[in-house]
């Protein structure tokens, strides 16, 4: 990881308009929070509801890809990459750096509001606040290494990615057979499904995958998008053409 190249990442992130939604979402969640705390008391199954759709469904999606290709997007459509990448630095180096700092982004405006939503809603009850929160960091890890790749191959990351994020995640991979297991959140929730434990299903914390691939999963889209993000990047000439 290269200091300089994250220092940089985190000014274009949070010094931007972009960070007016970084903002935004995470405050209207914690205002969601309060309401359902006034409105129904201290609930494990509140605060199960209101995380399972709004956190993992709409927040960590979304700014994991105002996150994941504002890191690298912005420089690759005005040419500035070029800069860059004719620097002596590693490509490999250049994408663990971006990819670093945009999940710093997400621990900062996701998963922390997540973990602070939930305990305002049930408090320490079932641990589905820090469930809640583990399965937002894991899903935003790899929600950020896709929407990264995504900026490095395509000038239409951002359209793209919504598309991903509303469509498939939150509509049919959320809710249809099969496609289920094809989706980020779902592996996510595996990992808050176990930490709630024997009080998952009657939450309505339940994975379409067992632990076990979720981890799997995870690691390969984590790991594997990483890696050929770099390899993306190695690809692209000085002259900025790809």
């Amino acid at each position: 990881m290269n200091a300089t190249v994250a220092g940089l990442t985190w000014h274009s992130l949070v010094g931007r308009r972009r960070a007016v939604l970084l903002v935004v979402l995470p405050t209207v969640l914690i205002a969601l929070a309060v309401l359902v705390r006034l409105v129904s008391g201290e609930s494990a199954a509140s605060a199960a509801d209101l995380l399972g759709s709004f956190s993992l469904g709409f927040l960590i999606p979304l700014l994991c890809l105002i996150a994941g290709t504002g890191a690298i997007g912005p420089e690759i459509d005005d040419g500035s990459i070029v800069y860059l990448l004719a620097k002596p630095l590693n490509r490999y180096v250049i994408a663990v750096s971006k990819w670093a700092v945009a999940i710093g982004v997400i621990v900062l405006f996701g998963v922390l509001p997540t973990l602070v939503a939930g305990f305002v809603v049930a408090g320490g009850e079932a641990n589905v606040a820090v469930g809640a929160a583990a399965a937002a960091l894991l899903a935003g890890i790899a929600y950020v290494t896709v929407f990264l790749l995504l900026a490095v191959v395509t000038r239409n990351a951002v359209v793209i990615g919504l598309l991903y994020a509303l469509v498939w995640e939150a509509a049919i991979g959320g809710y249809v057979p099969g496609a289920q297991a094809l989706s980020i959140q779902q592996w996510a929730l595996a990992i808050a499904e176990k930490m709630v434990g024997d009080r998952a299903a009657e939450l309505g914390i339940q994975s379409a995958v067992g632990l076990g691939t979720a981890v799997v999963l995870l690691s390969v889209v984590t790991f594997g998008g990483l890696a050929y993000t770099g390899y993306r990047l190695r690809s692209i000439r000085i002259s900025g053409d790809e």
